[in-house]
């Protein structure tokens, strides 16, 4: 790629598809059902066991056996090894979860039955009662396929499985270059001085997007300290804040050609957030410039940041959600517009006082609506969530 071919701008849609295609998932670990909630998982994982293991009570009440009534002749509790055997015309006290009787027909809830002298009747049953052996998992079933995220559910499901160890996608490493003579880091900024903003929201997106915790390196408006930064080992992901664009203090675009890295992404014809870089350099690791204000930065991150640590990650690509956009707002042009709104009852609402370097609308909002071009009011619109 030449560099004239870089700096050629590209579509904001197939900037986020380059940006997850490009990138080569990353190791597999394997790590205890227990850790294993918000990973990502790296292979299929099937149930090793039978749920029910056994023929179960699904109530509290009496395990029968042929028509009523039925003669009480013992009482099941769970955790039996041995529940033993039903006759015709005899019922069992059984809890739910219990092992049920050979020879039993139904479990018939407490509610249902009338009891005196040693005997319970009801009506025939409606239902059973009665969870079969294997009717929810059997050996071999697949609970989860690879690229899906582990939620809290999924680890319950694991384990009713058997499931011990979970094979999951090693969280991908992040180092956040934050330049700028101007930026401070804590504390209220001085004259002349902005507190920086766009650093712990990068932090905070890429951890809810699955990677490690980001390492902060502030760096000076300074090109030789932005090339030592980006040539020290440890990252898969440099993520340079502030220094994407063309101006004088911008060595972002320098450093790389001192680097030989290869841009595939190099402007997207977006608003806001058009000068974002997506780089590789020669040792495989991925560069990504996200603009100086802190709204732009944000759509940079969703542009580009999320979909890369999806692709690294191995994640399923999610199906795009689209809804109604509810107001006034206008076509975008020839670029992709990204506008914060709420979701509320099906439509999105776009959040006041949007800019560049604002965030308050970002901060108000579940996500940003897409505006692509040709868009019309009347037709809907896919909103990204914020991770």
């Amino acid at each position: 790629m030449t560099h004239a071919e870089a700096r050629t701008v590209t579509g904001w849609s197939a900037a986020r598809a380059l940006a997850r295609t490009l990138a080569e998932p990353v190791d597999v670990e394997s790590v205890p059902l227990a850790l294993a909630a918000g990973r990502v998982l790296a292979a299929d994982v099937r149930s090793r066991t039978r749920v029910p293991g056994f023929d179960t009570a699904a109530m509290d009440g009496y395990a029968v056996a042929g028509p009523g009534p039925w003669r009480v002749t013992g009482r099941v509790l769970a955790g039996a090894a041995a529940p033993g055997v039903v006759e015709p015309g005899t019922a069992v006290v059984i809890a739910t979860g219990a092992p049920v009787p050979d020879g039993s027909d139904a479990v018939v809830p407490y509610e249902d039955v009338r009891c005196g002298e040693g005997l319970v009747e009801a009506p025939p049953p409606r239902r059973i009662h009665i969870r079969r052996a294997g009717e929810d998992l059997r050996p071999g079933d697949v609970l989860a396929t690879a690229g899906r995220d582990v939620t809290s559910p999924l680890v319950g499901l694991l384990a009713q499985g058997g499931t011990d160890v979970v094979p999951v996608r090693r969280r991908p490493s992040v180092r956040l270059v934050v330049t700028g003579d101007e930026v401070v880091q804590a504390g209220l900024p001085g004259a002349g001085q902005v507190r920086d903003a766009l650093g712990p929201l990068v932090i905070a997106l890429a951890e809810r997007a699955g990677a490690s915790t980001p390492e902060l390196v502030p760096v000076p408006d300074d090109r030789d300290r932005l090339r030592a930064t980006l040539i020290a080992d440890g990252a898969d992901v440099l993520v340079v804040t502030g220094s994407s664009s063309v101006g004088r203090a911008d060595h972002l675009h320098a450093v790389l050609a001192d680097l030989d890295a290869v841009r595939h992404v190099d402007g997207v014809a977006c608003r806001p957030g058009h000068p974002q870089l997506l780089a590789r350099l020669p040792d495989g690791r991925w560069v990504v410039g996200l603009p100086g204000n802190p709204f732009a930065g944000l759509v940079g991150c969703v542009t580009l940041l999320a979909p890369l640590l999806d692709g690294l990650l191995g994640r399923v690509e999610r199906p795009p959600v689209r809804v109604r956009l509810a107001g006034d707002a206008q076509p975008p042009g020839a670029v992709t517009r990204l506008l914060p709104v709420r979701v509320t009852d099906g439509a999105a609402v776009p959040v006041a006082d949007a800019g560049p370097a604002r965030l308050r609308a970002a901060a108000d909002a579940d996500g940003v609506a897409v505006l692509e071009p040709g868009w019309q009011p009347d037709s809907p619109v896919e909103v990204l969530h914020f991770p």
